[in-house]
Protein backbone atom coordinates (compact mmCIF):
# COMPACT_ATOMS: atom_id res chain seq x y z
CA UNK A 1 0.00 0.00 0.00
CA UNK A 2 1.37 3.46 -0.75
CA UNK A 3 2.80 5.62 2.00
CA UNK A 4 1.68 9.68 1.18
CA UNK A 5 3.96 12.29 1.00
CA UNK A 6 2.21 15.30 1.54
CA UNK A 7 4.28 18.58 -0.59
CA UNK A 8 4.43 22.01 1.61
CA UNK A 9 5.62 24.62 -0.91
CA UNK A 10 7.25 27.30 0.28
CA UNK A 11 8.45 29.33 -2.54
CA UNK A 12 6.14 32.41 -2.19
CA UNK A 13 7.34 32.73 1.46
CA UNK A 14 11.58 31.37 1.93
CA UNK A 15 11.69 31.56 -1.71
CA UNK A 16 10.73 34.57 -2.07
CA UNK A 17 13.47 35.69 0.77
CA UNK A 18 16.08 35.95 -1.89
CA UNK A 19 17.43 39.44 -2.44
CA UNK A 20 16.02 40.87 -6.09
CA UNK A 21 13.47 38.04 -6.32
CA UNK A 22 9.76 39.90 -4.37
CA UNK A 23 6.76 39.65 -6.44
CA UNK A 24 3.59 41.58 -6.43
CA UNK A 25 0.83 39.87 -5.46
CA UNK A 26 -0.74 39.25 -9.02
CA UNK A 27 2.45 37.22 -9.72
CA UNK A 28 2.27 35.24 -6.51
CA UNK A 29 -1.39 34.47 -7.51
CA UNK A 30 -0.26 32.94 -10.50
CA UNK A 31 2.68 31.16 -9.06
CA UNK A 32 -0.43 29.95 -6.33
CA UNK A 33 -2.65 28.69 -9.20
CA UNK A 34 0.59 27.14 -10.96
CA UNK A 35 1.25 25.28 -7.79
CA UNK A 36 -2.66 24.34 -7.04
CA UNK A 37 -2.52 22.95 -10.79
CA UNK A 38 1.03 21.08 -9.76
CA UNK A 39 -0.73 18.89 -6.51
CA UNK A 40 1.28 20.75 -3.98
CA UNK A 41 -0.50 19.77 -0.60
CA UNK A 42 0.26 23.26 1.42
CA UNK A 43 1.04 26.02 -0.13
CA UNK A 44 3.33 28.68 2.62
CA UNK A 45 1.87 32.49 0.86
CA UNK A 46 3.70 34.37 3.72
CA UNK A 47 4.90 35.84 6.78
CA UNK A 48 1.40 38.32 7.33
CA UNK A 49 2.79 40.49 10.50
CA UNK A 50 5.99 41.17 8.27
CA UNK A 51 4.69 43.45 5.73
CA UNK A 52 1.62 44.78 4.16
CA UNK A 53 2.40 43.60 0.69
CA UNK A 54 2.84 39.55 2.76
CA UNK A 55 -0.49 40.29 4.30
CA UNK A 56 -2.44 41.09 1.73
CA UNK A 57 -0.94 38.44 -0.14
CA UNK A 58 -1.67 35.91 2.29
CA UNK A 59 -5.41 36.92 1.74
CA UNK A 60 -5.63 37.14 -2.37
CA UNK A 61 -3.51 33.66 -2.41
CA UNK A 62 -6.60 32.58 0.08
CA UNK A 63 -9.49 33.60 -2.57
CA UNK A 64 -7.63 32.36 -5.19
CA UNK A 65 -6.62 28.76 -4.26
CA UNK A 66 -9.30 25.93 -4.10
CA UNK A 67 -7.93 22.87 -2.37
CA UNK A 68 -4.42 23.21 -1.39
CA UNK A 69 -4.02 24.06 2.31
CA UNK A 70 -3.04 27.98 2.66
CA UNK A 71 -0.38 28.48 5.50
CA UNK A 72 0.70 31.25 6.88
CA UNK A 73 4.29 32.61 8.99
CA UNK A 74 4.76 33.62 12.30
CA UNK A 75 7.09 34.16 15.14
CA UNK A 76 5.77 32.64 18.85
CA UNK A 77 4.21 35.97 19.42
CA UNK A 78 0.68 36.49 20.13
CA UNK A 79 0.45 39.58 17.07
CA UNK A 80 2.11 37.86 14.65
CA UNK A 81 -0.47 34.83 15.13
CA UNK A 82 -3.64 37.42 15.51
CA UNK A 83 -2.36 38.85 12.01
CA UNK A 84 -2.13 35.45 10.31
CA UNK A 85 -5.27 34.53 11.04
CA UNK A 86 -6.17 37.67 9.99
CA UNK A 87 -4.76 36.89 6.24
CA UNK A 88 -6.10 33.74 6.74
CA UNK A 89 -9.74 34.28 6.86
CA UNK A 90 -10.93 33.57 3.56
CA UNK A 91 -8.48 30.15 2.68
CA UNK A 92 -11.10 27.27 2.37
CA UNK A 93 -7.90 25.08 4.29
CA UNK A 94 -5.75 27.16 6.82
CA UNK A 95 -3.02 26.44 8.92
CA UNK A 96 -0.86 28.82 11.21
CA UNK A 97 2.46 27.71 11.33
CA UNK A 98 4.61 28.92 14.46
CA UNK A 99 8.00 28.22 16.33
CA UNK A 100 10.67 29.16 18.03
CA UNK A 101 14.27 28.31 17.57
CA UNK A 102 15.44 25.57 20.06
CA UNK A 103 19.09 24.66 19.57
CA UNK A 104 21.35 26.37 22.22
CA UNK A 105 23.02 28.61 19.87
CA UNK A 106 19.17 30.23 19.52
CA UNK A 107 18.44 29.85 23.25
CA UNK A 108 21.79 31.62 24.04
CA UNK A 109 22.49 34.33 21.60
CA UNK A 110 19.13 34.85 20.02
CA UNK A 111 16.77 35.06 22.89
CA UNK A 112 19.20 35.49 25.81
CA UNK A 113 17.03 32.37 27.55
CA UNK A 114 16.70 29.35 29.04
CA UNK A 115 15.68 25.80 27.86
CA UNK A 116 12.71 25.95 30.00
CA UNK A 117 11.73 29.09 29.39
CA UNK A 118 11.94 28.56 25.10
CA UNK A 119 9.78 25.40 26.00
CA UNK A 120 6.82 27.15 27.70
CA UNK A 121 6.88 29.99 25.38
CA UNK A 122 6.70 27.12 22.61
CA UNK A 123 3.22 25.45 24.51
CA UNK A 124 1.61 29.13 24.42
CA UNK A 125 2.47 29.68 20.83
CA UNK A 126 0.55 26.64 19.69
CA UNK A 127 -2.11 26.90 22.51
CA UNK A 128 -2.66 30.42 20.97
CA UNK A 129 -2.60 29.43 17.58
CA UNK A 130 -5.20 27.18 18.66
CA UNK A 131 -7.95 29.71 18.87
CA UNK A 132 -8.10 30.10 15.31
CA UNK A 133 -7.45 26.72 13.47
CA UNK A 134 -7.17 23.54 14.40
CA UNK A 135 -4.15 23.20 12.17
CA UNK A 136 -1.51 24.43 13.70
CA UNK A 137 2.04 23.50 12.26
CA UNK A 138 5.03 24.40 15.07
CA UNK A 139 8.60 24.77 13.63
CA UNK A 140 11.50 24.01 15.82
CA UNK A 141 14.22 26.92 14.52
CA UNK A 142 17.72 25.19 14.11
CA UNK A 143 16.58 21.63 14.83
CA UNK A 144 19.47 20.67 13.02
CA UNK A 145 21.71 21.51 15.92
CA UNK A 146 19.36 21.05 18.58
CA UNK A 147 20.48 18.13 21.07
CA UNK A 148 18.14 15.25 20.59
CA UNK A 149 16.80 15.05 23.94
CA UNK A 150 15.54 18.77 24.10
CA UNK A 151 14.34 18.52 20.77
CA UNK A 152 12.13 15.40 21.93
CA UNK A 153 10.40 17.03 25.03
CA UNK A 154 10.13 19.85 22.92
CA UNK A 155 8.26 18.28 19.92
CA UNK A 156 6.35 16.32 22.75
CA UNK A 157 5.42 19.13 24.14
CA UNK A 158 3.92 21.16 21.56
CA UNK A 159 1.74 18.06 19.92
CA UNK A 160 0.35 18.11 23.51
CA UNK A 161 -0.62 21.14 23.56
CA UNK A 162 -2.27 20.45 19.79
CA UNK A 163 -0.11 21.16 17.23
CA UNK A 164 -1.02 18.63 14.01
CA UNK A 165 2.62 19.11 11.90
CA UNK A 166 5.93 19.62 13.49
CA UNK A 167 8.49 20.42 11.64
CA UNK A 168 12.18 19.93 12.02
CA UNK A 169 13.93 22.36 10.10
CA UNK A 170 18.17 22.13 9.32
CA UNK A 171 17.85 25.95 9.28
CA UNK A 172 21.99 26.33 8.45
CA UNK A 173 22.46 23.15 6.51
CA UNK A 174 24.52 21.39 8.73
CA UNK A 175 23.27 18.14 9.44
CA UNK A 176 24.64 15.00 7.63
CA UNK A 177 22.04 12.80 5.59
CA UNK A 178 22.40 10.43 8.38
CA UNK A 179 22.67 12.85 11.31
CA UNK A 180 19.46 13.98 9.89
CA UNK A 181 17.66 10.92 9.27
CA UNK A 182 18.66 10.09 12.66
CA UNK A 183 17.73 12.93 14.09
CA UNK A 184 13.50 12.11 12.67
CA UNK A 185 13.92 8.52 13.95
CA UNK A 186 14.77 9.70 17.47
CA UNK A 187 12.14 11.66 17.91
CA UNK A 188 9.89 9.06 15.67
CA UNK A 189 11.00 5.96 18.63
CA UNK A 190 11.22 8.73 21.89
CA UNK A 191 7.94 11.22 21.32
CA UNK A 192 5.03 9.76 23.18
CA UNK A 193 2.03 11.43 21.05
CA UNK A 194 4.18 10.99 18.14
CA UNK A 195 1.23 9.40 15.93
CA UNK A 196 -0.78 12.04 16.57
CA UNK A 197 0.86 14.58 14.51
CA UNK A 198 2.76 14.71 11.12
CA UNK A 199 6.55 15.29 11.44
CA UNK A 200 7.96 17.89 8.11
CA UNK A 201 11.87 18.10 6.90
CA UNK A 202 12.52 21.81 6.18
CA UNK A 203 15.92 21.68 5.06
CA UNK A 204 18.47 24.11 3.47
CA UNK A 205 21.60 23.53 0.63
CA UNK A 206 24.22 25.52 2.39
CA UNK A 207 26.28 22.28 2.49
CA UNK A 208 24.55 20.68 -0.79
CA UNK A 209 23.20 18.43 0.94
CA UNK A 210 19.58 19.86 1.32
CA UNK A 211 17.78 17.09 -0.64
CA UNK A 212 19.64 13.75 0.33
CA UNK A 213 18.63 15.23 4.28
CA UNK A 214 15.36 15.43 2.87
CA UNK A 215 15.05 12.29 1.79
CA UNK A 216 16.40 10.56 4.75
CA UNK A 217 14.02 12.06 6.64
CA UNK A 218 11.16 10.74 4.72
CA UNK A 219 13.03 7.16 5.18
CA UNK A 220 12.95 7.34 8.55
CA UNK A 221 9.51 8.41 9.42
CA UNK A 222 8.98 12.17 7.94
CA UNK A 223 5.23 12.37 6.15
CA UNK A 224 5.67 16.25 4.87
CA UNK A 225 8.51 17.90 2.95
CA UNK A 226 8.91 21.73 2.65
CA UNK A 227 10.33 22.78 -0.58
CA UNK A 228 10.80 25.42 -3.47
CA UNK A 229 10.74 25.30 -7.05
CA UNK A 230 14.09 25.37 -8.25
CA UNK A 231 15.54 24.95 -4.64
CA UNK A 232 15.38 28.69 -4.46
CA UNK A 233 15.36 30.15 -0.70
CA UNK A 234 17.68 32.00 1.23
CA UNK A 235 21.72 31.79 1.19
CA UNK A 236 22.42 28.62 -0.71
CA UNK A 237 18.56 27.42 -1.39
CA UNK A 238 15.90 24.84 -0.09
CA UNK A 239 15.19 21.51 -1.11
CA UNK A 240 13.80 21.04 -4.29
CA UNK A 241 10.47 20.32 -5.03
CA UNK A 242 11.27 18.76 -8.14
CA UNK A 243 13.98 16.12 -7.14
CA UNK A 244 12.08 15.03 -3.86
CA UNK A 245 9.56 14.38 -6.50
CA UNK A 246 10.76 12.78 -9.55
CA UNK A 247 13.53 10.85 -6.60
CA UNK A 248 10.14 9.04 -5.10
CA UNK A 249 8.44 8.88 -8.46
CA UNK A 250 11.87 7.18 -9.45
CA UNK A 251 11.78 4.71 -6.94
CA UNK A 252 8.64 3.34 -6.47
CA UNK A 253 10.41 0.34 -3.93
CA UNK A 254 9.81 3.00 -1.54
CA UNK A 255 6.33 2.87 -1.50
CA UNK A 256 6.20 7.11 -0.78
CA UNK A 257 3.86 8.59 -3.30
CA UNK A 258 2.89 12.05 -3.42
CA UNK A 259 -0.14 14.47 -5.45
CA UNK A 260 2.60 15.93 -7.99
CA UNK A 261 1.55 15.96 -11.59
CA UNK A 262 5.17 15.73 -12.85
CA UNK A 263 4.42 16.48 -16.23
CA UNK A 264 3.78 20.32 -14.99
CA UNK A 265 7.19 20.50 -13.27
CA UNK A 266 9.20 21.95 -16.49
CA UNK A 267 6.62 24.93 -16.83
CA UNK A 268 6.64 26.25 -13.59
CA UNK A 269 10.18 25.95 -12.71
CA UNK A 270 10.23 28.39 -16.23
CA UNK A 271 7.43 30.24 -14.87
CA UNK A 272 9.45 30.80 -11.25
CA UNK A 273 12.28 31.51 -12.94
CA UNK A 274 11.30 34.17 -15.01
CA UNK A 275 9.13 35.89 -12.61
CA UNK A 276 11.83 36.05 -9.91
CA UNK A 277 14.44 36.95 -12.47
CA UNK A 278 16.12 33.62 -11.14
CA UNK A 279 18.36 31.98 -13.78
CA UNK A 280 18.10 28.21 -13.48
CA UNK A 281 21.98 26.69 -13.71
CA UNK A 282 22.26 24.35 -16.76
CA UNK A 283 23.28 21.76 -14.66
CA UNK A 284 20.52 21.83 -12.52
CA UNK A 285 18.64 18.70 -11.70
CA UNK A 286 15.30 17.34 -13.96
CA UNK A 287 15.06 21.17 -14.60
CA UNK A 288 18.35 22.51 -16.14
CA UNK A 289 18.46 23.03 -20.25
CA UNK A 290 21.42 19.88 -19.85
CA UNK A 291 19.55 18.00 -17.83
CA UNK A 292 18.78 15.60 -20.29
CA UNK A 293 21.36 16.74 -23.25
CA UNK A 294 24.16 14.33 -24.16
CA UNK A 295 27.61 15.25 -25.52
CA UNK A 296 29.58 12.62 -25.19
CA UNK A 297 29.81 10.02 -28.13
CA UNK A 298 28.93 7.11 -26.10
CA UNK A 299 26.39 8.41 -24.41
CA UNK A 300 24.45 9.20 -27.54
CA UNK A 301 24.98 5.68 -28.84
CA UNK A 302 23.40 4.47 -25.94
CA UNK A 303 20.51 6.49 -25.93
CA UNK A 304 19.99 6.38 -29.70
CA UNK A 305 19.83 2.56 -29.18
CA UNK A 306 18.34 2.98 -26.36
CA UNK A 307 16.82 5.76 -23.72
CA UNK A 308 17.01 3.71 -20.44
CA UNK A 309 20.84 3.51 -20.74
CA UNK A 310 21.32 7.20 -19.82
CA UNK A 311 18.19 8.68 -18.69
CA UNK A 312 16.28 7.32 -15.77
CA UNK A 313 13.67 9.70 -16.26
CA UNK A 314 11.72 10.16 -19.77
CA UNK A 315 11.64 14.34 -19.98
CA UNK A 316 8.01 13.79 -20.73
CA UNK A 317 7.03 12.88 -17.55
CA UNK A 318 8.63 16.22 -16.46
CA UNK A 319 7.12 18.18 -19.14
CA UNK A 320 9.36 18.38 -21.79
CA UNK A 321 8.29 17.49 -24.93
CA UNK A 322 10.83 16.59 -27.92
CA UNK A 323 7.91 16.84 -30.29
CA UNK A 324 6.58 20.58 -29.05
CA UNK A 325 5.50 23.09 -31.16
CA UNK A 326 8.57 25.08 -32.78
CA UNK A 327 7.88 28.77 -31.83
CA UNK A 328 9.45 31.02 -35.35
CA UNK A 329 8.17 34.45 -37.01
CA UNK A 330 5.71 32.31 -39.29
CA UNK A 331 3.73 30.75 -35.81
CA UNK A 332 -0.06 32.12 -35.37
CA UNK A 333 -1.53 34.11 -31.72
CA UNK A 334 -3.02 30.18 -31.17
CA UNK A 335 0.59 28.45 -31.34
CA UNK A 336 2.10 31.26 -28.97
CA UNK A 337 -1.07 31.10 -26.62
CA UNK A 338 -0.44 27.02 -26.37
CA UNK A 339 3.23 27.26 -25.61
CA UNK A 340 2.35 29.73 -22.64
CA UNK A 341 -0.24 27.18 -21.46
CA UNK A 342 2.36 24.76 -21.16
CA UNK A 343 4.36 26.25 -19.41
CA UNK A 344 1.75 27.32 -17.12
CA UNK A 345 0.44 30.98 -18.11
CA UNK A 346 -2.89 32.04 -18.90
CA UNK A 347 -3.40 35.61 -20.21
CA UNK A 348 -6.41 37.49 -21.53
CA UNK A 349 -6.79 38.73 -25.14
CA UNK A 350 -5.60 42.04 -25.39
CA UNK A 351 -2.78 41.25 -23.24
CA UNK A 352 -1.77 38.06 -25.40
CA UNK A 353 -2.12 40.22 -28.46
CA UNK A 354 0.85 42.72 -27.20
CA UNK A 355 2.96 39.71 -26.27
CA UNK A 356 2.07 38.30 -29.99
CA UNK A 357 3.14 41.78 -31.65
CA UNK A 358 6.64 41.50 -29.39
CA UNK A 359 6.99 37.83 -30.29
CA UNK A 360 6.88 38.73 -34.05
CA UNK A 361 9.84 41.54 -33.52
CA UNK A 362 11.93 38.88 -31.67
CA UNK A 363 11.21 35.82 -33.95
CA UNK A 364 12.21 38.51 -36.93
CA UNK A 365 15.95 38.76 -34.82
CA UNK A 366 16.17 35.58 -33.61
CA UNK A 367 15.75 31.91 -35.64
CA UNK A 368 14.67 29.86 -32.71
CA UNK A 369 12.53 30.98 -29.94
CA UNK A 370 12.57 28.81 -27.05
CA UNK A 371 10.38 29.26 -23.61
CA UNK A 372 12.95 31.27 -21.49
CA UNK A 373 12.14 34.06 -24.80
CA UNK A 374 8.51 33.57 -24.72
CA UNK A 375 8.70 34.12 -20.43
CA UNK A 376 10.53 37.28 -20.72
CA UNK A 377 8.00 38.72 -23.68
CA UNK A 378 5.42 38.45 -20.97
CA UNK A 379 7.52 39.68 -18.24
CA UNK A 380 8.38 42.61 -20.98
CA UNK A 381 4.58 43.50 -20.78
CA UNK A 382 4.38 43.89 -16.68
CA UNK A 383 7.13 46.40 -17.07
CA UNK A 384 5.48 48.63 -19.87
CA UNK A 385 3.50 50.65 -17.62
CA UNK A 386 6.60 51.78 -15.34
CA UNK A 387 6.99 55.29 -14.87
CA UNK A 388 10.68 55.24 -16.47
CA UNK A 389 10.64 54.10 -20.02
CA UNK A 390 13.88 53.46 -22.90
CA UNK A 391 12.31 55.32 -25.77
CA UNK A 392 15.41 54.97 -27.99
CA UNK A 393 19.42 53.77 -27.34
CA UNK A 394 21.94 54.88 -29.77
CA UNK A 395 25.28 53.34 -29.20
CA UNK A 396 29.18 54.02 -31.19
CA UNK A 397 31.74 52.25 -30.37
CA UNK A 398 34.74 50.44 -31.67
CA UNK A 399 38.24 49.71 -32.34
CA UNK A 400 39.77 53.27 -32.01
CA UNK A 401 36.30 54.71 -31.40
CA UNK A 402 35.94 56.41 -27.73
CA UNK A 403 32.51 54.86 -27.31
CA UNK A 404 29.09 57.00 -26.75
CA UNK A 405 25.46 56.60 -26.00
CA UNK A 406 22.56 58.73 -26.89
CA UNK A 407 19.76 57.86 -25.15
CA UNK A 408 15.78 59.02 -24.77
CA UNK A 409 13.92 58.02 -21.70
CA UNK A 410 9.82 58.16 -21.00
CA UNK A 411 9.28 59.90 -17.76
CA UNK A 412 5.74 59.93 -17.02
CA UNK A 413 4.68 60.88 -20.84
CA UNK A 414 7.51 64.04 -20.75
CA UNK A 415 10.67 62.95 -22.95
CA UNK A 416 14.00 63.44 -22.01
CA UNK A 417 17.12 63.03 -24.17
CA UNK A 418 20.98 63.19 -23.15
CA UNK A 419 24.44 61.96 -24.56
CA UNK A 420 27.43 60.51 -22.59
CA UNK A 421 30.52 58.86 -23.00
CA UNK A 422 32.07 56.07 -21.53
CA UNK A 423 34.55 53.24 -21.26
CA UNK A 424 32.28 50.82 -23.21
CA UNK A 425 28.74 51.69 -24.65
CA UNK A 426 27.21 49.83 -20.97
CA UNK A 427 29.34 52.81 -19.54
CA UNK A 428 28.49 55.53 -21.53
CA UNK A 429 24.44 54.72 -21.75
CA UNK A 430 24.61 54.26 -17.80
CA UNK A 431 26.09 57.52 -17.70
CA UNK A 432 23.52 59.31 -20.29
CA UNK A 433 20.50 57.67 -17.81
CA UNK A 434 22.37 59.22 -14.91
CA UNK A 435 22.22 62.58 -16.68
CA UNK A 436 18.64 62.65 -16.73
CA UNK A 437 17.74 60.89 -13.55
CA UNK A 438 19.76 63.28 -11.02
CA UNK A 439 20.53 60.79 -8.61
CA UNK A 440 23.50 59.45 -6.48
CA UNK A 441 23.20 55.75 -7.10
CA UNK A 442 25.95 52.93 -7.23
CA UNK A 443 25.82 49.77 -9.44
CA UNK A 444 26.82 47.20 -6.57
CA UNK A 445 27.01 43.90 -8.81
CA UNK A 446 26.05 43.44 -12.96
CA UNK A 447 25.63 39.76 -13.69
CA UNK A 448 24.93 38.95 -18.04
CA UNK A 449 24.17 35.90 -18.60
CA UNK A 450 22.74 34.34 -22.20
CA UNK A 451 19.43 32.38 -21.79
CA UNK A 452 20.36 29.76 -24.69
CA UNK A 453 23.59 29.45 -26.84
CA UNK A 454 24.79 31.21 -30.50
CA UNK A 455 25.25 35.18 -31.14
CA UNK A 456 21.43 35.84 -31.99
CA UNK A 457 20.44 34.61 -28.18
CA UNK A 458 18.54 36.64 -25.81
CA UNK A 459 21.06 38.16 -22.91
CA UNK A 460 19.66 38.54 -19.84
CA UNK A 461 21.34 41.26 -17.41
CA UNK A 462 20.77 41.26 -13.44
CA UNK A 463 21.86 44.43 -11.60
CA UNK A 464 22.20 45.47 -8.11
CA UNK A 465 21.61 49.46 -7.47
CA UNK A 466 22.62 51.02 -4.44
CA UNK A 467 20.54 54.22 -3.72
CA UNK A 468 20.51 55.89 -0.12
CA UNK A 469 22.07 53.06 1.61
CA UNK A 470 19.23 50.48 0.49
CA UNK A 471 19.63 47.89 -2.52
CA UNK A 472 17.22 47.65 -5.66
CA UNK A 473 17.67 44.95 -8.07
CA UNK A 474 17.11 45.81 -11.92
CA UNK A 475 15.96 42.90 -14.79
CA UNK A 476 15.91 42.87 -18.43
CA UNK A 477 16.17 40.89 -21.50
CA UNK A 478 16.90 41.96 -25.10
CA UNK A 479 19.17 40.19 -27.83
CA UNK A 480 20.87 43.83 -27.79
CA UNK A 481 22.99 43.15 -24.48
CA UNK A 482 23.88 47.38 -24.59
CA UNK A 483 20.19 47.56 -23.88
CA UNK A 484 19.52 44.97 -21.83
CA UNK A 485 22.07 46.65 -19.97
CA UNK A 486 20.34 49.93 -19.80
CA UNK A 487 16.59 48.70 -19.52
CA UNK A 488 18.12 46.43 -16.17
CA UNK A 489 19.36 49.54 -14.45
CA UNK A 490 15.80 51.51 -15.71
CA UNK A 491 13.90 48.82 -14.25
CA UNK A 492 15.95 48.97 -10.67
CA UNK A 493 15.65 52.86 -10.89
CA UNK A 494 11.80 52.52 -11.31
CA UNK A 495 11.98 51.32 -7.87
CA UNK A 496 12.55 54.03 -5.99
CA UNK A 497 12.51 57.01 -8.47
CA UNK A 498 8.33 57.35 -8.02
Amino acid sequence: MADKLFIFDTTLRDGEQVPGCQLNSIEKIEVAKALEGLGVDVIEAGFPVSSPGDFNSVIEISKAVTWPTICALTRAVEKDIDVAAEALQYAKRKRIHTGIGTSDYHIRHKFNSTREEILQRAIACVKYAKRYTEDVEFYAEDAGRTENEYLARVVEAVIKAGATVVNIPDTTGYCLPQQYGAKIGFLRENVKGIQNAVLSTHCHNDLGMATANTIQGVLNGARQVEVTINGIGERAGNTSLEEVAMIFKSHRETGIETNINSRKIYGISRMVSSLMNMPIQPNKAIVGRNAFAHSSGIHQDGVLKNRESYEIIDPKDVGIDDNAILLTARSGRAALKHRLQLLGVELEQGILDKVYEEFLKLADRKKDINDDDVLMLVGKDRTARQRIKLEYLQVTSGVGLKPMAGICLNIAGERFEAAASGNGPVDAAIKAIKSIIHRNMTIQEFLIQAIDKGSDDMGKVHMQVEYENNLYYGFAANTDIIAASAEAFIDAINKFVK
